[in-house]
């Protein structure tokens, strides 16, 4: 860990995108020019000085790198941190591509008073806010669009990140219950913070800066 280069884990997508703007805002090295595109089928990029090391990853297997220390750093959603619970200092909330959890449904359909059906790719989190609702549900994980839920009635409810809402309206379904709001955390590995805290902390105070 010591004499590798410090290696950040970042998801592809709308998260990366912005998170690479705000890197270069803040001056920080940036993926090597012609590898850091979308459509790149690279997993491991370098940056020009070769002192940096980029992981493309999913956004859920960020934090496992980060946590078992093959990534220094790690940017990820706060729901991905909220459902998965690892073990990694989180230290910065980024402000980018903000959204929030939320239950929805079809507008005007009741939902099974015994035990309601909750269709979500966040099963943790669902159980945890029914549960402090008050009301046992019967939590089904789904991978895909869990917007078919409610659709097909294998739900009476769904829980998911909402951005715009035009998915949900596209779908007929509206947002009922907000559970949370989301942004794009910053997530160091334990002992990397010891072993790289000058280098962390470089990077910490320019993306600060840049924020606030």
């Amino acid at each position: 860990m010591r004499n590798r280069p410090l290696t950040v884990a970042m998801p592809k997508g709308r998260i990366m995108s912005e998170a690479l703007e705000l890197w270069k805002k803040a001056g920080l090295p940036l993926p090597n020019q012609g590898d850091d595109g979308e459509d790149s089928r690279k997993l491991i990029i370098m940056s020009k000085d070769h002192r940096v090391r980029f992981i493309l990853a999913k956004p859920l297997d960020v934090p496992t790198y980060v946590e078992y220390g093959v990534a220094d750093i790690g940017i990820v959603g706060k729901d991905v941190l909220l459902e998965g619970n690892r073990d990694v200092y989180e230290l910065l909330d980024l402000k980018i591509s903000p959204c929030r959890l939320s239950v929805a449904g079809l507008p005007g359909l009741g939902i099974n008073q015994l035990i309601p059906k909750v269709a979500t790719k966040y099963p943790k989190v669902a159980e945890r806010y029914f549960r402090e609702q008050g009301q046992q549900v019967e939590v089904i994980q789904l991978h895909g669009s869990v917007e078919l839920g409610p659709i097909i009635s294998l739900a009476d409810r769904i829980v998911d990140i909402v951005s715009t809402g035009n998915t949900l309206k596209e779908n007929g379904l509206h947002e009922l219950e907000k559970i949370c709001d989301i942004t794009t955390r910053l997530i160091v590995n334990q002992v990397s913070y010891r072993i790289k805290l000058e280098e962390i902390q470089n990077i910490l105070n320019r993306l600060s800066e840049v924020i606030s």
